[in-house]
């Protein structure tokens, strides 16, 4: 099979043309239509009637549990995040900045990118918004992270792409497994 990792709309494009699959990084379910979804539109359009439907690979941290350990795991992902959004690419040609300005954090990631380029990368990490980490990872109670499951499933996923934290990982997929039922 063959699995493309594409953000920008014509690579998307000729993913969803060409490939059995494709890596998103960063995906946030709920918005992946307004980002996505006419570079998918496009390229299904033109996807040879050979080929299975494409399959879309997403995920991110898992750790199911409540409590202030949760917004600790969501924080340890924030020098990350600003590394894409402010660090990665040109000022002017960044995926990651441009996705997360579709997301509709406009400002956020325009501030983003000038405190990382200034070297200022602790604040640029303070101000990725915690929605965004909130919903492109699948962290917290049961609930929240089945109805992540749900949102991810909704938006098209077939495969999940996840990393589990904590003290058990094996305990976490277990858990995992048992959310998607």
């Amino acid at each position: 099979p063959l699995w493309v990792a594409a953000l920008g709309d014509k690579n998307v494009a000729m993913t969803a043309e060409v490939a059995d699959g494709w890596l998103p990084f960063l995906y946030f379910p709920e918005k992946a239509h307004q980002v996505w979804g006419e570079p998918l539109a496009r390229g299904a359009a033109k996807r040879s009637a050979d080929l299975a439907p494409l399959e879309i690979c997403a995920g991110g941290m898992v750790a199911i549990g409540e409590g202030p350990e949760t917004k600790a795991l969501l924080d340890f992902m924030r020098p990350m995040y600003a590394l894409y959004v402010g660090g990665m690419g040109a000022r002017d040609k960044n995926f990651y900045n441009t996705i997360t300005q579709k997301y509709g954090y406009v400002d956020e990631a325009i501030e983003i990118q000038d405190l990382y380029l200034s070297g200022k990368k602790e604040e640029a990490a303070a101000k990725v918004p915690a929605e965004m980490l909130a919903n492109t990872n699948l962290v917290g109670s049961a609930g929240h992270v089945k109805e992540r499951l749900a949102a991810y499933a909704e938006a098209g996923v077939t495969h999940l792409s996840v990393q589990p934290v904590g003290n058990d990982p094996v305990r976490t997929i277990e858990q995992l497994r048992d959310l998607m039922g």
